[in-house]
């Protein structure tokens, strides 16, 4: 059968959707991106906040439309909404065929030209114990240059506004050599940068009760040829240790880029939160890593219109963005979600304040950031290239090693050659401009490297 499927979300779920194509693949079924011309159609959602949630309902809506119009004869619903609300999933869209929860991904074979399984029981008496490894089947969907790598599944923290770790359970490790195995098989096919992701990236290994197991990671990773970027998504700030920014720091292919989702910067809003740390501890750590890591790169999230956040507790978190200077900010207005902590607080920050509070943080940062990159012409920069731009197909787009795909800001490339400039290769050049939160820069032709 043609297998076509949308993935929702974050990258740690895009994963889940690489290995479900890729274990349709080995069942013997070809895939297609059109879905139009699928016969079963798969849908992997997201649940974290509400927006996601309407995302993920609309396109189901707009796949089960397949059905009654074109050469779809199944649905198949998967990722963290099916592992939420399957019952209601199923009573509302009668047009669903399966529905699979978090802890069912290798399932998905069965799932798509048989019933509902019996076996397959609600997630409320299933323990969450799924965890790939290497030798599980993965279809890549990433340009050919660069993939995630999920080093865990699961999450232990309870932070307020969080469901995840209901939807996804306890965190669990893989362990060192299996990582190692899959880097060096994706970097025989062509992968020179490799994202690793999880729920808190920093806490891998202390579930295994391998202490000082990211840095010991990183510095394996380090030798696999064919890698030249490594580069850390979603750190926990309680378990950034000195080891591991010790290997950001020594590592060459490691990129001295930080992620490290604060959420706010009160000490009140964050208490409420169930967040560790105080915006005194979080100052503390940023100059460490900036002291330990020269020249990283450092990107954060935080949460605004949370209950209860006063117009001073939001004033403390836009002093604190202005005086941490990042690279990188995104801003979420808080969601209400129920089964968590804080969905049994009253939701008591109206919309255009939450609206207002996100645009007043993001303005001061594009001001921030515009005068950071205006500092940043005349500078030589390598720039990974990752092809035409969307926008400007004649234009080429890249990054530089503090610039994540597809959530920060990128490096346009005039006057370049899409014949030596290719996409995957790694290029000198000179920044001739800034534009907004991207960089405009000119490749250097005699330094660019295959």
């Amino acid at each position: 059968m043609k297998i076509g499927l949308v993935s929702l979300g974050c990258p740690k779920n895009l994963v889940d959707s690489e290995i479900m194509l890729g274990l349709a693949e080995r069942a013997g079924h070809s895939l297609t991106p059109d879905a139009s011309d699928a016969d079963v159609l798969v849908v992997n959602t997201c649940a974290f906040i509400e927006s996601a949630r309407q995302e993920s309902i609309d396109t189901i809506l707009e796949m089960a439309a397949h059905k009654a119009g074109g050469r779809c004869r199944r649905l198949v619903v998967t990722g963290c909404m099916a592992e939420r609300y399957r019952d209601d999933l199923r009573k509302e869209i009668p047009e669903i065929d399966v529905v699979l929860g978090t802890n069912q991904v290798t399932d998905i074979v069965g799932a798509l030209d048989a019933p509902q399984p019996p076996s397959l029981a609600p997630a409320a008496l299933r323990l969450p114990v799924y965890l790939y490894d290497e030798l599980t089947p993965r279809h890549v969907t990433t340009p050919a240059h660069y993939a995630y790598v999920k080093v865990a599944e699961g999450c232990n923290y309870k932070c307020a506004f969080c469901i995840i770790p209901r939807l996804r359970g306890r965190y669990r490790s893989r362990s060192i050599p299996s990582v190692v195995r899959e880097a060096r098989a994706l970097a025989s096919r062509g992968v020179t940068e490799l994202l690793l992701v999880s729920q808190d990236t920093t806490y891998f290994g202390n579930d295994r009760g391998e202490r000082g197991a990211l840095a010991r990671l990183l510095r394996q990773l380090d030798e696999v040829p064919g890698l030249e970027w490594i580069r850390l998504l979603y750190l926990y700030p309680t378990t950034v240790t000195t080891d591991t920014l010790r290997a950001v720091a020594e590592c060459d292919k490691v990129c001295k880029y930080i992620d490290l989702p604060l959420q706010h910067a009160s000490d009140t809003v964050l208490k409420r939160m169930r967040r560790p740390g105080t915006a005194r501890s979080y100052a503390r750590l940023v100059a460490k890593i900036r002291s330990t890591v020269p020249g990283v790169t450092l990107r954060t999230t935080f949460i605004v219109g949370f209950p209860g956040e006063t117009d001073r507790e939001f004033e403390e978190l836009r002093r604190f963005v202005e005086a941490m200077a990042f690279d990188h900010v995104g801003v979420f207005t808080y969601s209400h979600e129920e089964g968590t902590p804080a969905g049994r607080l009253k939701d008591d920050v109206p919309r255009r304040v939450k609206l207002a509070r996100q645009r007043a943080i993001m303005s001061l940062q594009k001001r921030l950031v515009a005068a950071a990159n205006r500092r940043k012409v005349g500078l030589r920069v390598r720039v990974l290239v990752d092809g035409p731009s969307p926008d400007h197909p004649l234009v080429l787009r890249g990054r530089t090693a503090g610039q994540a795909p597809d959530i920060d800001s990128v490096v346009y490339l005039t006057d370049a050659d899409p014949e030596t400039c290719r996409a995957g290769t790694l290029v000198d050049a000179e920044v001739v401009a800034a534009k907004g939160y991207d960089l405009v820069a000119r490749p250097l032709a005699a330094e660019q490297t295959p």
